[in-house]
């Protein structure tokens, strides 16, 4: 019997969409042992990370980095195919659909804030429509929507300026790097 090697190549880029995708597995793991209020209200403190690749890397790497963090969550969580994690996917679907639009939108007025606003309250739209289609097949479940517009708002907003903070600082430091190699 000959035994047969598979060998896989990866590339840098792989290996970036791996680092970025482990710090947003990083966060919704710190995200999942934060107590809220309300089932289903968390931080989202794993977009920042979505929020940062999508401006410097675009939609397509912003994906590839939401979808494994949404899997690896699921699994690292123990809610794999779980209702909880089909909620997820759900919210995550819908936010990134949205962001497919809004990264095109003139940067001169729209950036990490307003984008993460949108995501929030997408991501919380695809939720609510799920849980409504699928697990409380009542129109009641619309009732909470207040108070999940409420936190998708300031979440929102918070998650999107330390995004912004953070994309503007790294920009300073590639900055001060481009210099140096520029002497």
């Amino acid at each position: 019997m000959t035994r047969s090697v598979i060998r896989l190549v990866t590339t840098a880029e792989d290996h970036r969409i791996a680092r970025l995708a482990a710090a947003a597995i990083g966060l919704s793991l710190i995200d999942a042992a934060i107590p809220l209020p309300l089932p289903g209200i968390k931080p989202g403190l794993s977009n920042i990370v979505t929020l940062i690749v999508l401006a410097r890397h675009g939609w397509r790497v912003a994906a590839w980095v939401t979808g494994l963090r949404v899997v690896a969550g699921g699994i690292l969580l123990g809610q794999l195919l779980a209702p909880g994690f089909f909620m997820s996917l759900a919210g995550a679907l819908s936010s990134l659909l949205i962001l497919a639009g809004a990264a095109r939108l003139p940067k001169r007025w729209f950036g990490p804030v307003s984008w993460s606003i949108l995501a929030a309250f997408f991501h919380i739209g695809g939720q609510l429509a799920l849980a409504r289609a699928w697990l409380i097949p009542h129109d009641g479940v619309f009732y909470l929507a207040p108070f999940f517009a409420v936190a998708a708002l300031s979440f929102g907003i918070i998650n999107g300026l330390i995004a912004a903070g953070l994309l503007v600082r790294g920009q300073g430091s590639e900055d001060r790097v481009q210099k140096t190699e520029d002497r």
